[in-house]
This record gives C-alpha cells, structure tokens and sequence, in this order.
C-alpha cells in the first residue's frame, strides 16, 4: 500500500488532506513533533511527503529525507507564488493550498508514476552495471588464460575469474592435469580436517560422475589426494552447514581430454547469469589447457628427440673411429701386396687388388664424411681461417678433379672473375665444400657433358636466391663472393629441393640409386659454410641440370667503398 506522509503542525491542512486520502486506497498520516518525524523516516519511509512550507523546520526536515533516501518524493504545499530558492533544492513538486482534491490526487499519482519509472531505470542500470562487470571479468579471465601455458597458472586463473564475478564462499577445484591430482579450496574462511575429508569424498564422487561406469580414467582415493588450501579469512571458521549452500558444478573438459572439475558454493542463491558465467569460464579454461597439454608434449617430445641425436652422433662418431682403425691397416696392406714386395702379382689379382684398394678408399671417404659431420655437429670442427683468394680454390679443385671427370668423358671449366677481393675463411674446408659439388655434378651428369665452375662479386641486394630456400637462409648484407657449380646432369624436381640438403638424403631415381653415396656431402657443406657466415642452394630442372650456388662474404678490410 501507498504510503503518505503530511509534516505540518497546522490541524485544519492535517484534517483537508486526511479527507483527500481517505476516499483513496492510500495510507495516509500526519507529523508534527520532529523526533517522531524521524524516527518514522529511519524505520518506515513513506513513498510520498507532504511537507507545509510554513512548518517551522521545514529545510532541514527535507534535508533529513533526501539523506535518508533521495528515491522519497517531497510534494510541497505553497502559500505563496514565490517558495524559498533553498527549499526548491529538495522538492520534487509544489501545490497550492486553493488547489482542487481532484488536481492533488493527480499530483500525487503522476509523482508515484515517475517514482516507479525512476525506480525501474535505477533497476536497469544495476542490471546493466552487474552485465558489464561480469563481461569484464570475462574477458580479463580470457585475456589472461591467453597469457600462458602452464596448467597450474591457468587453473588459478580460473578460479580468481570465478571469484571476481560470482563471489563465491568455496570452490572445490579439482586438478589432474598436472603431475599427480590436486584438490585445490578457495574458501573464505577455515575449514576443519573433518570437513575437508567430506568434500574430499564430494569431488571424488563427482568426478566419478563425470565418466561411465567402469571407464573412470584415474581412480581417486580420499586417503592421498593431496589438497591445496588458500583462505581469505582464518580467524572464522566454516561448519557443516556449508554442504546447505547454493552450488554449481561443471568439469573441465574438452572432447576426450579431461583435465578435471570445479565445484562452488555460495551462501546466496546463485542467479541464471551466474550459472551462465561459471560455465562459460570453465569452458574458456579448457581450450588453453589443451594447448599448454600439447605444448608440454611438443617439449618432452624434443626432448627425446635432441636426446636420441645426440646418442646417434655419438654411435657415428664412436663407430666411425672404430673403423677407421681396421681400414688403414686393411689399405696398407693393399699398398703392400700392389707394390709386389710379397711377391709377383698376377693380371688377375692386381684387378681384384684395385677393386679393394678403389673401394677402401670409397670407405674411408665415407668414414671422412661421418666424423665430419659429428665434429661439425658437436661443435668440435677446427677451422683456420684466413684471407683466401676464391680463385685459388677453384683452380686447385678442377686440377684435382679433372682427371675423374675426363674419365667419365667430361670437361670441367672455369669462369672466375678477375681481382676478385680476399674473403676470411680456411681454404681447405672450402676446398672440402667445392669438391663436393664437383664430386657431385661428375657423379649425376652423362657422358659428354660440361660441368662449369664460376666465381664473381655481388652486393647482398642483388643475390637472387631460389624462393624454395629463402627461409633457410638469413638475411644478407654487404658484399659476397660467390660461387657456382653448374651441370647438365639429371636435374632435381622442385619439390626436392631443400631435402637435397639433409642428411642421408638422396633424391630418389635410377641413376643416384647407382651413384650411391652417404647423402652426407651436401649437409656438410652447408654446415661449413655457415660456419663462415655464408650460406648455400640451388636452381635445378629435371633432366636439364643443376646449379649448386654458395656465398661468403668480404673481409671488411677488403671490401669496397
């Protein structure tokens, strides 16, 4: 019921308006004495006040009112045209003391009209205000679940969400995707050994629930499930009464991964907006637990993997010395029996002598490539490095190889550029490098072909690098000397073209099956180049040949201005 309130200590407006509002549903009473006045305002505030503008106190009064409750309409009776500029202050409207009964129930009606509205919009806003909060704590618990990959930060993250939009008494969280299962309590107050043992057997038999009969993943036992505690207020203390709370209950999951299950409580009856948030929050948890889940897998999974290369380096490594000891003694006494010191050799045992001596040489060569390639990869490779003429490489590689080639019915020839600048590197191992190459191109390209070995100078911005590698190789800058191997041999099909540097890779086709080889001579060069700052690729056309391209820059003292 309406109720009205008239201040006013003059009897005949007290009896005028009690007569208005007995003929009305309204509950009607007049005031005069202050201390009742107040008394009745702290205890049972009127919907509408009635306030004479003669009454003694009258500013005061109002002040009182509003500082009770600014929502309370003061409806003023003026005696004058002109009320006090104080007075207005508090006032929500004004009547006269000639008005009609008729106009001062309209008056009254239309203020409780406006009183109503005000009070929904103020409900609305609340409304609004508590949305708004909620979607910030949504999107800051989003924000943050992005922020990492570890699964201990993200459940807590998730259970300071859940806090900062729910409030919540308790959460039972319980955990098992760390190392071993963790029932973590965020309560705001203690919690006995006696109780935590009963929610201990509350989230076992809601995790239980979560899973069919017979295929609970992890069995659970209250005795060893370890539990982690966090509270805000020690000094009370929660009973048994907890359990008569309001709770929500949701497990974190995400397809077949299950990473565990939260339970909350709360003293107040949780609204629909408040279960929508709770599980909207441990959905949100569950994407991220699944990545940090297949990050730590990626981790141990390198892990193994860095462990099972280094074990295999070191079998390279330990099984190429082993051989290396056996064959030269096998190669000396090749030496021996070829020179005839232990007696004549025969046309056919000097065909099968060289068939071993060609083939031990084959397998040390291989050994070569395999020790190589674990000093390089243990970082053990010595290097000498010092200004190096490119030329000189090249003219001692075509005058080692030509012979090998002009077997084959080949020709190797040269196009070095003249007073090319020095370059910082150890001459032998790019002789290693650019044997390779050659090795190579003799190896894969037919009789009466040519095999081309070019060098010249180029500035970084003018070095054409084969899209299929421009991701292998960093960024370059300044001058570089740079060297080609061309050939007219087989030629490598596009997509082969980066894996033409891995190791023991060969590109599969008749004739690399019967050139054979380790697969080891092209990973070592690139490996050695980029010891000396350089890198290496190449342009290839099946059936059309191949062009082999490596870089290293020029000294600073030698470059040009």
């Amino acid at each position: 019921m309406i109720k009205i309130l008239l201040i006013s200590d003059n009897e005949e407006k007290s009896k005028h308006f009690k007569g208005i509002f007995s003929k009305s549903t309204y509950e009607f009473s007049s005031l005069s004495d202050e201390n009742i006045i107040y008394d009745l305002l702290n205890t049972d505030m009127p919907d509408i006040v009635f306030v004479d503008d003669k009454y003694s106190n009258i500013k005061t009064v109002n002040k009182k009112i509003k500082s009770i409750n600014e929502n309370t309409i003061i409806i003023c009776i003026a005696s004058s045209n002109k009320p006090d500029k104080e007075l207005v202050k508090h006032i929500n409207a004004f009547v006269t003391e000639d008005m009609s009964d008729d106009l001062i129930l309209s008056a009254v009606n239309m203020n409780l009209r406006t009183k109503n509205s005000l009070e929904m919009l103020s409900s609305s806003n609340k409304d609004l205000a508590d949305s708004l909060y909620r979607l910030n704590a949504l999107y800051d618990t989003s924000s943050r679940f992005s922020g990492t990959l570890d699964k201990s930060e993200l459940i807590r993250y998730m259970i300071e969400g859940m806090d900062k939009a729910l409030s919540f008494s308790l959460t039972c969280t319980l955990s098992v995707c760390t190392s071993e299962p963790l029932l973590i309590l965020n309560s705001l107050y203690e919690l006995s050994d006696e109780l935590i043992s009963a929610i201990k057997l509350r989230t076992i038999l809601n995790y239980n629930s979560c899973f069919e009969e017979g295929k609970v993943p992890l069995k659970l036992d209250i005795t060893n499930l370890k539990v982690e505690k966090h509270i805000k207020y020690p000094a009370n203390r929660f009973t048994f009464t907890l359990f008569q709370y309001d709770s929500m209950f949701a497990p974190i999951s995400l397809g077949d991964n299950f990473f565990g299950c939260v339970e909350i409580f709360k003293e107040t009856a949780f609204t629909p907006e408040d279960a929508t948030c709770f599980q909207t929050i441990a959905r949100q948890v569950t994407l991220p637990l699944k990545s940090a889940t297949l990050y730590q897998e990626i981790i141990d999974a390198n892990a193994k993997l860095a462990k099972l290369e280094r074990l295999k380096s070191e079998f390279i490594s330990i099984v190429s010395h082993e051989l290396r000891t056996p064959l030269t003694s096998i190669k000396n006494s090749l030496d021996i029996l070829m020179s005839g010191r232990c007696g004549e050799v025969t046309p056919s045992a000097e065909k099968f002598l060289t068939m071993a001596m060609r083939n031990s040489e084959r397998l040390s060569g291989i050994i070569n490539d395999l020790l190589d390639l674990s000093k390089i990869e243990a970082g053990k490779m010595d290097f000498n490095f010092a200004p190096t003429n490119i030329n000189n490489v090249i003219g001692y590689v075509k005058s080692a190889l030509s012979e090998v080639a002009k077997s084959k019915g080949l020709t190797i020839i040269t196009d070095e550029s003249d007073n090319l600048p020095e370059i910082n590197a150890d001459s032998q191992r790019l002789e290693q490098v650019l044997t390779n190459l050659v090795s190579n191109a003799i190896k894969f390209t037919p009789e009466n072909k040519t095999i081309k070995i070019s060098s010249k100078l180029v500035n970084a911005d003018k070095i054409e690098i084969n899209e299929y590698f421009k991701d292998e190789i960093p960024q370059l800058d300044g001058e570089y000397i740079e060297v080609c191997v061309q050939d007219e041999g087989i030629g490598i099909a596009q997509k082969d073209l980066v894996r033409a540097f891995d190791k023991f890779a060969q590109i599969e086709n008749s004739l690399s099956r019967k050139a054979g080889g380790t697969g080891l001579g092209l990973p070592i060069a690139k490996q050695l180049l980029e010891a000396h700052n350089g890198a290496i690729w190449c342009d290839s056309e099946l059936n059309k040949g191949s062009s082999f391209r490596f870089v290293i820059p020029v000294s600073k003292e030698t470059a040009t201005v």
